[in-house]
């Protein structure tokens, strides 16, 4: 019997819905795995299409797992894996859907000596709080113990190390370590509930416990990584980094009758403003990569909201992918124009200035006829904020960029900005927020203007932008407090 073993673990930036890139990075993992001398290499749940939950040519992956065309593309990818491994070199345990007679399921197979030795279904299959497996995959059987040269690995796949029996399952039937693959997007806090559950699984299973995901962004989603190990004594022996793509050897003895990974120099885990700046920034990143964008385009208006979403793309991007704008209105006051010009000139942005009255102007003669029953009064409502926004879309599309949205969904506006607005169509910093791509996503006022002064003080790992302070001080409300929800 063997007593030792050794598993990479893939923390790789996969793409949603693009098998070919997907499996050039599977490869990539592989070669690298078989330079660190690896037995096995661990990648992330679906990883030959990106993720279970992410939007697929339109439609979630969840939905796509029903059309027989995207599922052979799966399978011919995997058989090409499989094959690879015929060349002596690290087996591989690969997620993917596997179709057998009328049922498809969420899938784990190991891969060696050239061809598909096993397959293990998720037997978890989710719906509801962001999950919708039941939409397209079928629930498998509970699973039992894979065998791999002398060790008997236990996978889970995503949701299937949540509640205790699938675990104990495998537990009870020989397993030795229990490897969970996973793909689950990025939240605050989420890792300390991570490392809480693993604990719980290892207390009941007397097992180490294997946790993996992916990481980049892909849509709107964004994963963190922060893949890890504990041994059976709920020591943490493996810490890899949040939001850095990575392959990291593990090693393992079976010591007496338990496996024991060696231990290893653990990666620190940011605090949350620095969690929150880095995944917006990944996620963009990775939005314009993928989508093989050449920049983005956005509006400066003198606000945190814009100067964050700014600081975001040029630390993500660099600033000669940005193409910044200043839209003044008739009303626009002069100070946020400056403070909004000052924000360009700290962050390296080349910005242009459109001023916007004659559009408003043309716009208000053309629909002059729909309102003519109507008593004179001003522009019609939101007519400010829709030519911005119609200038800034016409720009982007134009140079084939994006849009990079500034608005914060969550803030109640002004008096002003409600004067500026209508039903159903929020007016957010003088930008409207319902087209393209959302630089801040969720974040409110108060957490934008904490991240910006955080941004002031440090430069975060993987930024483009300079290093210093990016943003005028002028532009933070000093009434915020910086509680984060």
């Amino acid at each position: 019997m063997a007593d030792t073993l050794t598993i990479a673990l893939a923390q790789i930036n996969l793409h949603g819905g693009d098998i070919d890139a997907n499996l050039a990075t599977l490869r990539g993992a592989r070669a690298e795995a078989a330079r660190l001398g690896a037995d096995l290499v661990l990648t992330p749940e679906f990883a030959i299409a990106g993720a279970p939950a992410i939007a697929i040519a339109g439609a979630p992956a969840e939905d796509r797992a029903r059309d027989p065309g995207f599922v052979a593309a799966c399978e011919a990818a995997i058989a090409a894996l499989a094959a690879d491994t015929a060349d002596g070199g690290p087996a591989m345990v690969l997620g993917g859907p596997w179709r057998d007679g009328d049922k498809v399921y969420n899938a784990a197979c190991l891969l060696e000596g050239g061809k598909i030795v096993t397959r293990r279904a998720k037997h978890e299959v989710q719906w509801g709080g962001g999950f919708a497996d039941k939409r397209g995959f079928d629930p498998g059987p509970s699973p039992g113990p894979v065998a791999f040269r002398g060790f008997r690995l236990g996978i889970l796949i995503g949701e299937d190390w949540w509640p205790p029996a699938v675990a104990e399952t495998l537990q009870e039937s020989g397993a030795e370590v229990l490897l969970s693959i996973n793909a689950s997007p990025f939240a605050v806090d989420q890792q300390a509930s991570r490392l809480g559950l693993a604990v719980s699984r290892v207390v009941e299973t007397g097992l180490p416990f294997v946790f993996l995901g992916p990481v980049g962004g892909q849509g709107a989603a964004v994963f963190e990584g922060a893949s890890f190990v504990l041994n059976a004594d709920r020591s943490l022996a493996v810490q890899m980094p949040f939001f850095e793509a990575q392959i990291r050897l593990t090693e393992w003895t079976r010591q007496g009758d338990r496996l024991v990974c060696a231990p290893q120099t653990l990666a620190a885990e940011p605090g949350r403003l620095e969690l929150l700046y880095r995944s917006r920034m990944l996620g963009l990143a990775d939005h314009v990569r993928k989508n093989r964008l050449p920049g983005v385009v956005l509006g400066l208006s003198g606000d945190v909201a814009s100067a964050l979403a700014a600081a975001i793309a040029v630390d993500a991007l660099g600033a000669e992918k940005i193409r910044a704008f200043l839209l003044p209105g008739p009303d626009t006051d002069r100070a946020s124009l400056e403070l909004a010009a000052a924000c360009a000139a700290m962050l390296g942005l080349r910005c242009e200035t459109i001023a916007i009255a004659g559009v408003m102007a043309a716009c208000g003669m053309a629909l002059a006829p729909i309102f003519a029953d109507q008593p004179a009064a001003s522009p019609p409502a939101g007519i400010e904020a829709d030519c911005r926004l119609l200038l800034l879309l016409a720009i982007s599309n134009q140079l084939g960029t994006q849009l990079l949205t500034t608005g914060n969904p969550t803030r109640k506006p002004t008096e002003r900005e409600c004067a500026n607005s209508h039903a159903g169509y929020p007016v957010l910093a003088g930008y409207p927020g319902l087209a393209g791509y959302p630089g801040l996503k969720n974040l409110d006022d108060t957490v934008s203007a904490d991240l910006c002064r955080w941004r002031n003080g440090q430069r975060p790992t993987g930024a483009l932008g300079p290093r210093g302070p990016v943003l005028p001080e002028l532009i933070l409300p000093h009434s915020f407090t910086g509680s984060i929800q």
